[in-house]
């Protein structure tokens, strides 16, 4: 949803080009059962829409490639949104297409989402809802009631995942604090550099030292109240004047200082004359901090020692001796899981997400996956950095006798596996009779 109500497809639509119809002359779910989104769900399955038009997040189909099928039963709600407070900004970042002298607020019939329409929006959507990114374009927080609207959504719906993304300059110390307090589940903020120098560099007429008071105001907050919630990430653009050895080094150095949750980086390839050189795609660099990249996986850190790492044994099945199970029944797996990271697994919290469990996923005798999801099992307690834990597992062999594997991993729920930031798998023979 846009400042003004008009509800777009995606979030790689700047400047509004492909409207499917207005919340402020229609309910929600008018627009997403309406013609206009029915006939786009019918053109993508059949290979493309001229509706889409040149949204970048479309994926060329090869001449013999048939289009990806997906259900065009979606109900009557969507199951995610995102809620642009405002178009506008209070810094320019270099050639960014949001910027202010690229004319994006005159795009926008409203320069702040009214507050009453943002209440209509979120009653009738907020039961379907799973996650509302409470951010588009411009900066969230220039809404005077931005952090009211938060409080709004955990209030009615506290089970909506509710994250946001901020340059952490449109508020004030307290108000980042009333931020963590307002139940929001996770807060990102962008923050390009270790020094005012760097960071001035690609945010412009932005504060450094601001930015940082305000993340830093966040996680004490977070600490002093002993919340479990919001996530707090810290995202760095990597540009040619911020990706030397020594600022990076500083950043984390800050960020463990801090006592932020993640440090990620993230790569562009825009403007000409900024994005990172040192990190392009296939370099030894690149590859040295692959998992701490922020699109590379969900779970990787460049906090040293904070990206998760375990190590799982599975006792009493040393070496090449197979795990054995009759058909359909059942067969306890003792493991032992040792936490090789400086960060405690969380086993017991007030939300669902990111709690950590070990699971097994079942795999043919080739390796391929056939259950990412086959069985879970929980940790004890939260296990602290550099302990151990043993965690028992009771499968449900399958039906069909033969030869499978049983691929373990930790996995951050609703989050990530562990082996996607590097983490080591263990797997056993599964051998069903």
């Amino acid at each position: 949803m846009l400042c003004d109500g008009r509800m777009v497809c995606g979030c790689a639509d700047p400047y509004g080009k492909r409207v499917l119809g207005d919340a402020r002359a229609e309910t929600v779910s008018a627009i997403w059962t309406g013609p206009r989104a029915s006939t786009l769900r019918q053109d993508i399955n059949a290979g493309g829409s001229k509706f889409c038009g040149d949204c970048p997040l479309k994926l060329p189909l090869a001449k013999s490639d048939a289009p990806p099928q997906r259900g065009t039963d979606v109900g009557t709600l969507p199951t995610r949104l995102y809620i642009e407070c405002t178009a506008a900004c209070n810094i320019s970042c270099a050639q960014a297409c949001c910027a202010p002298e690229t004319g994006i607020t005159r795009t926008r019939t409203a320069g702040m989402l009214d507050f009453d329409l943002f209440q209509r929006v979120v009653d009738e959507a907020g039961p379907s809802l799973g996650r509302i990114d409470f951010f588009n374009y411009g900066e969230a927080f220039l809404h005077k009631r931005a952090i009211e609207m938060c409080e709004y959504i955990k209030s009615r719906f506290p089970a909506v995942y509710l994250y946001t993304s901020t340059n952490g300059l449109a508020f004030s110390e307290d108000q980042a604090r009333r931020l963590i307090r307002s139940g929001i589940d996770e807060v990102t903020f962008s923050i390009d550099g270790a020094t005012p120098e760097t960071y001035a560099q690609y945010r412009r007429r932005g504060d450094f030292d601001k930015a940082i008071r305000n993340l830093r105001a966040a996680a004490d907050e977070k600490a002093r109240t002993g919340r479990d919630v919001p996530f707090i990430n810290w995202r760095y653009i990597l540009f040619t004047h911020n990706d030397s050895d020594q600022e990076m080094a500083l950043a984390r150095a800050t960020a463990q200082e801090i006592g932020v949750d993640r440090l990620c980086w993230e790569l562009t390839d825009h403007p000409e004359n900024m994005f990172s050189r040192r990190f392009v795609p296939g370099s030894d660099a690149l590859l040295a901090i692959k998992h701490e990249v922020w699109d590379d996986n969900n779970l990787g850190n460049a906090i040293p020692g904070a990206t998760p790492r375990a190590e799982i044994a599975v006792r009493g099945a040393a070496g090449p001796l197979p795990l054995v199970a009759r058909r359909g029944r059942q067969l306890t797996v003792k493991t032992t899981v040792r936490n090789a990271s400086t960060r405690a697994f969380p086993a017991q919290a007030s939300y669902g997400r990111r709690l950590v469990r070990l699971g097994a996923q079942l795999c043919s005798a080739d390796g391929s996956i056939l259950n990412r999801d086959f069985e879970r099992a929980w940790l004890p307690e939260a296990l602290q950095p550099g302990a151990a834990a043993q965690v028992p597992m009771t499968i449900t062999a399958p039906a069909e006798p033969g030869r499978y594997g049983l691929k373990f991993d930790l996995v951050s729920e609703g989050i990530d596996w562990f082996e996607a930031c590097g983490s080591p798998t263990t797997t056993k023979t599964l051998l069903v009779v």
